[in-house]
C-alpha cells in the first residue's frame, strides 16, 4: 500500500508498499487480501466523505506537515532589541484522527482462498467513524483541534414548520438569494443531513415533479448525502471559499496480531480553513 491514498476522490490507499511508521510490512496480510481491504475501505470513504465534495482539497502534504500559515502575524514584547521589532507568523496546526479495528485472521484467510464476501465489518464501522469525524469538524467545527467549521462562520435561514418538505424550493431560493447578494455566484452545492436527504428524496412538488429535480434546479450543483450534517447547509461551488488541507491522506496501518486476530487503524491528518464565510448558508430544519 502507498504511503499515502489518492486525494479526495475516494480517500483510500491504492498499492502495498513497505512504510515504516504505518508497520504495514509487518502485518499477516496476502497482496490478495490486502486489496480486498483497500477495496472495501475505498468503498465506504468515497459514500460516506461528504466535505471533499463540496470544498477544496490542498495536499497530501506528507505526514510531516505540522501546520498552514494564515498569512497574518502578531506582534511580540518585548522587543528583541531596541529599534528592530519582532512578530509571529500565525499558523493552524493539523489535526490527526485515527480509528481503529480488528479483522478475524480466518475472513482473511478466506479471501486467500477465493472466498467472497468475508466480513470485513469492522473496518467499514471503521471508516465510516472517520469520515464522520472529519465531516463534522469541516461542518460543525471542532474547537479543540482549532477548526472553527462551516456553521460557525455562516449565516443561517429556518425553514417554516408548517411547510414541511414542500417547502424546500423557497428555502434553497432564499438561501441562493442570500449568497447572490454577498457576491457568491453560482453553481451551489448542499451538504444535505440524513432527515433532509430523505424528504428530498421521498417527496413530489405539487405539480407532481420530483422534489429532489426542483432543488437541483435552483442550486446548479451537487446534492451530497452528509449524515455528519444537523439540518443542510449550501455552499458556493466558484472555489476559493473553503479549504481543506491534509497532511497524511487516510491511510491503514497495522498495530499487531494475534493467532486469531490482526488489528489495524485508519488515519489521517488535515485541518480546515473557512476563507470566505459568506459562501455558505446554513439550512435549519427544525
Amino acid at each position: 500500500m502507498s504511503a499515502e491514498t489518492s486525494p479526495h476522490e475516494n480517500g483510500a490507499e491504492r498499492s502495498p508498499s513497505p512504510v515504516d511508521d504505518l508497520q504495514r510490512h509487518l502485518a499477516p496480510i496476502s497482496a490478495r487480501a490486502w486489496h480486498e481491504i483497500q477495496e472495501t475501505a475505498t468503498e465506504v470513504l468515497t459514500v460516506n466523505l461528504a466535505a471533499r465534495k463540496l470544498v477544496d482539497f490542498r495536499g497530501p502534504l506528507g505526514w510531516t506537515a505540522s501546520a498552514v500559515g494564515l498569512g497574518t502575524v502578531e506582534s511580540l514584547q518585548p522587543a528583541p532589541t531596541e529599534g528592530v521589532v519582532a512578530a509571529r507568523r500565525r499558523v493552524q496546526p493539523l489535526i490527526e484522527l485515527r480509528a481503529g479495528f480488528v479483522l478475524a485472521r480466518a475472513e482473511l484467510d478466506r479471501i486467500d482462498r477465493g472466498g467472497h464476501g468475508p466480513d470485513l465489518t469492522p473496518l467499514t464501522e471503521a471508516a465510516a467513524r472517520l469520515a464522520r469525524a472529519e465531516d463534522r469538524a469541516v461542518f460543525h467545527g471542532y474547537p479543540a483541534g482549532s477548526i472553527d467549521g462551516i456553521r460557525a462562520r455562516s449565516a443561517e435561514v429556518a425553514r417554516d414548520a408548517a411547510g414541511g418538505s414542500t417547502g424546500y424550493p423557497s428555502l434553497l431560493a432564499e438561501a441562493v438569494r442570500m449568497l447572490r447578494i454577498a457576491g457568491v455566484g453560482g453553481p451551489y452545492g448542499m451538504a444535505a443531513g440524513d432527515r433532509c436527504f430523505t424528504e428530498l428524496h421521498a417527496a413530489t412538488t405539487r405539480d407532481g415533479f420530483l422534489l429532489l429535480d426542483a432543488v437541483r434546479q435552483i442550486l446548479g450543483g451537487p446534492i451530497v448525502w452528509a449524515p455528519a450534517v444537523d439540518g443542510a447547509v449550501v455552499v458556493g461551488m466558484r472555489g476559493g471559499d473553503f479549504r481543506l488541507t491534509v497532511g497524511r491522506d487516510i491511510a491503514i496501518g497495522y498495530l499487531g496480531h494475534t493467532a486469531t486476530m490482526v488489528e489495524l487503524y485508519l488515519v489521517e491528518s488535515f485541518t480546515f480553513e473557512v476563507l470566505a464565510p459568506e459562501a455558505a448558508i446554513w439550512l435549519r430544519l427544525e
